[in-house]
């Protein structure tokens, strides 16, 4: 096999793009053969724009195309594992969106599905593990020169949506059909660098506020306290009604700081390391307002850089590219299909301690969260009646 031959399923405004950037050859190790929606008027779309592409209304008939080696699911968040355990069982690759699903049981199922199916390739798009900066803090993290992890701070309220947003599509901005708002979807990408780069915490308090400003039943402004097994904390700050908002993200460690801070046109990373770790050097040390010596390195990308990134789609086709390549070559993955439970499970955690005014350990007790879940579709459905 020379190209990896995708099916998409689901043709909105992401899953339209990400056919186009195969269509167009932009990933030179996969193909597009195949969409599907349940919309008549995406599916006339693609018959327009794709041209030699098969198009499907029913997603089993898809992935039973013996024309597709590998499918992407771009779907509303319910129906990820359902289809992703579809497809595996159809012997195909799978790329799903974030999030990995809407609660940690359903994808706790479709985890193990794929880990029954070791030959398919499972991945997700978290396309800003793609981020050179976070890839940067990885390795410094990594390597151990920050020394064990003392505090982390994120206030990410640059996720500005108006009204007009959730008005788009009807499953927008509800428990029934996003299984969330903020934390279930734009977060996605934030909860799961900040497991990625800090690990998992053992326990977090949540506090969550609902429709601030907008005619949704889903929350659009949160904050989280999380405890870590270490003793550390962290504080995870966000809003998608603030403007223009900000995005910043703080790492302290027994041996530096880590700070990285996303704008409009620019990102810069700010590296300080101390020469002495801060608990030798408390230790030793005799002055009442002491100085710790560090050196300090300033990383800058400028605005030709970020908006090809981010305007191009450029994260996306290199989670694409990895994704083939690893399906074909067996290249690691950047962002393993099976990782997408982890970003759940905080907000999962969020969610439920807000719901029930405590905090909750990690794991999270899944049929607890399920059970509280319905408990706000059906109150929602009620509203709409």
């Amino acid at each position: 096999m020379t190209k990896l031959r995708f099916g998409i399923i689901g043709i909105g405004w992401q899953g339209c793009t990400d056919a186009l950037r195969l269509y167009r050859g932009l990933d030179r190790h996969a193909t597009l053969t195949a969409v599907c929606d349940i919309s008549a008027e995406r599916r006339a779309w693609a018959e327009k724009k794709l041209k030699g592409v098969a198009v499907y209304q029913d997603y089993h008939d898809l992935i039973a195309s013996p024309e597709v080696d590998a499918v992407a699911v771009i779907t509303p968040h319910y129906f990820h594992p359902e289809i992703a355990m579809a497809a595996m069982e159809q012997g195909k690759h799978v790329l799903i969106d974030k999030p990995a699903g809407v609660y940690t049981r359903a994808v706790r199922e479709m985890n193990e599905c794929a880990a029954a199916r070791p030959e398919l390739t499972f991945g997700i798009m978290y396309c800003q593990r793609t981020n050179p900066l976070y890839i940067k803090a990885k390795e410094i993290i990594g390597s151990g020169e920050m020394g064990a992890l003392k505090r982390v701070n994120w206030i990410v309220t640059n996720w500005y949506r108006p009204q007009a947003y959730y008005d788009q599509s009807s499953w927008r901005g509800t428990w029934a059909g996003e299984g969330g708002g903020l934390l279930a979807n734009q977060c996605q990408h934030q909860l799961d660098l900040l497991q990625w780069l800090a690990g998992m915490p053992k326990s977090v308090r949540g506090y969550v506020k609902v429709g601030v400003s907008r005619d949704i039943s889903v929350e659009n402004d949160v904050t989280f306290y999380a405890e870590y097994g270490n003793g550390a904390s962290g504080v995870f700050v966000t809003s998608s009604h603030d403007y223009p908002g900000t995005n910043r993200l703080e790492i302290d460690g027994d041996g530096g700081q880590i700070v990285i801070e996303q704008h409009l046109a620019t990102e810069k990373m700010t590296i300080h390391r101390l020469k002495t770790k801060e608990t030798q050097f408390n230790r030793v040390n005799t002055k009442f307002m002491p100085l710790i010596p560090k050196r300090t390195k300033r990383i800058r990308i400028g605005p030709l850089v970020r908006f090809s990134r981010l305007g191009l789609g450029v994260q996306h086709i290199k989670i694409l590219r990895n994704f083939s390549r690893a399906a074909l070559f067996g290249e690691k993955l950047i962002a393993p299909g099976t990782e997408g439970i982890n970003s759940l499970m905080l907000s999962n955690a969020a969610y439920l301690s807000a719901w029930l005014d405590r905090e909750i350990a990690l794991p999270v007790d899944e049929d607890l969260y399920f059970e509280e879940l319905q408990k706000r579709i059906a109150a929602e459905q009620e509203g709409k009646a």
